[in-house]
């Protein structure tokens, strides 16, 4: 908007465009509430004051009724894909929950489709009730093992950090190619320059941390114990709390948010199904079970907004504070925030947990198909090689799984799944380019006692 409007506005000399009033502000530098009318003009907060001042006046007055105002919720590693639908009906599922922005990493499309699939996302966030950055996917593929549909290089990340919707680089999750200096991972790593480049390093500790550290990368996300989260946090990295559907370490971590230490750390939610997202919440969720834990409601919100503002360089968001952009949640209980108005821009996009109607173009982006597996190729059976296999365990509510064996079950000279001892058959195909490569084993962990997943 005209700064100089602004500046007349935030000084009460023009009416503003919205006053929220008898809002209790949680003032996230402070950490307090403070009694205030909020004044917006522009999608922007103009000005703060307390009520009986009369300090604003405005065109629509919205009177809060002593209800909570925060600052909008934040999202700091995301990957849209794992909900299952498109960037609208995301938007549609955390909008009402309180976020407002999202950090996503869309390496999940970029193994497919490479840049087409980035920026199918940065096209489909267009136009939406909900901010969408993006962070350049710097592992794709995500190793020198992984069938993938496509590459990116150093080159196609450069292009990409040229968009003002992208932020910096995406989770480094070749880690070992980090430490080994290799050349094509340096190359990556270089092109974000003094942009943010997010970290998944899960169990690197001493000297190679302080090498991890050392190349520039400055979060992670995938701390699965207190112990490792300790060590990267007195390494100077920030702590993104996860709480996905299926690694979950917000109880295991939570303790270690202080007030020496809350603004080193970030709420994530990485992976949710929308099972997940729609019984549980997004970001909102976290908050509630982080307060549930014995965190101050106040630290809890630092995690969910500010400080992922803050570590992105968004300085126009993350607090309620004169200029910065109008989005906001109101709610009535404090240690369980349920939020009742959600507004973005200054305007109300979301009341009662269901987000309001917005104008939409009548065509949304495309994508091309992507799937290409001659079904006559397929076959599942393992010859059996003894009695004994190796078997992947996988540790409840964590991404990491640990290595085991087992007594093989065999019919006709093949190893087979065994549901009564929970041993399930395990199938990788590769999807990209017709080759029929399948890689099958087994796995423990899953309790599924009847049909498939897919």
């Amino acid at each position: 908007m005209d700064l100089a409007r602004l500046i007349q506005i935030a000084r009460g000399a023009e009416p503003a465009d919205l006053l929220l009033t008898n809002a209790r502000v949680l003032d996230l530098y402070a950490c307090d509430i403070i009694p205030a009318d909020v004044a917006i003009a522009g999608g922007r907060i103009a000005g703060i004051a307390l009520p009986e001042t009369d300090a604003y006046q405005a065109r629509d007055v919205l009177d809060l009724h002593g209800s909570y105002l925060a600052p909008g919720l934040i999202d700091g590693h995301v990957h849209i894909e794992s909900s299952l639908v498109n960037v609208p009906e995301f938007a549609r599922a955390i909008v009402p929950r309180g976020t407002t922005t999202i950090i996503a990493d869309p390496h999940e499309i970029a193994n497919v489709l490479g840049m087409t699939g980035i920026r199918y996302i940065l096209d489909a966030a267009k136009y939406n009730p909900l901010s969408v950055f993006v962070m350049a996917s710097s592992c794709v593929p995500a190793g020198p093992l992984e069938s993938s549909g496509a590459q990116l290089s150093a080159y196609d990340l450069e292009s990409l950090l040229q968009d003002k919707w992208v932020l910096g680089l995406a989770e480094m999750m070749d880690f070992r190619g980090v430490l080994a200096t290799d050349d094509d991972v340096l190359a990556k790593l270089r092109t974000a320059a003094a942009r943010p480049i997010d970290g998944h390093a899960p169990g690197v500790r001493g000297v190679d941390l302080n090498a991890y550290v050392a190349a520039g990368i400055g979060s992670d996300h995938e701390c699965t114990t207190r112990e490792e989260a300790q060590e990267k946090l007195r390494r100077g990295m920030v702590i993104m709390i996860r709480e996905a559907t299926g690694a979950r370490n917000l109880s295991e971590l939570v303790p270690l948010v202080t007030p020496q230490t809350s603004r080193r750390f970030v709420f994530c939610t990485d992976d949710r199904t929308p099972v997940t997202l729609l019984d549980e919440g997004h970001i909102d969720a976290m908050i509630r079970q982080s307060i549930v834990l014995g965190l101050d409601p106040l630290l809890a919100f630092q995690l969910a907004s500010l400080n992922a503002a803050e570590y992105f360089g968004l300085r126009d968001r993350g607090a309620i504070t004169p200029g910065r952009r109008a989005d906001l949640i109101a709610f009535d209980d404090l240690r369980a925030p349920r939020p009742r108005l959600v507004f973005r821009h200054g305007q109300l996009v979301a009341q009662d947990g269901k987000l309001l109607p917005y104008d939409r173009p009548l065509r949304l982006a495309t994508l091309p198909v992507s799937l290409s597996v001659p079904r006559t190729s397929l076959q599942f059976r393992i010859p059996a090689q003894g009695n004994r296999m190796h078997v992947i365990q996988i540790i409840p509510n964590q991404i990491v799984t640990r290595a085991a064996t087992d007594d093989a079950t065999i019919a006709h000279a093949e190893a087979v799944a065994d549901p009564g001892r929970d041993l399930l058959k395990l199938a990788v195909i590769e999807r990209h380019t017709g080759s029929g490569r399948t890689g099958l084993g087994f796995v423990r962990g899953f309790g599924l006692q009847l049909g498939a997943l897919a």
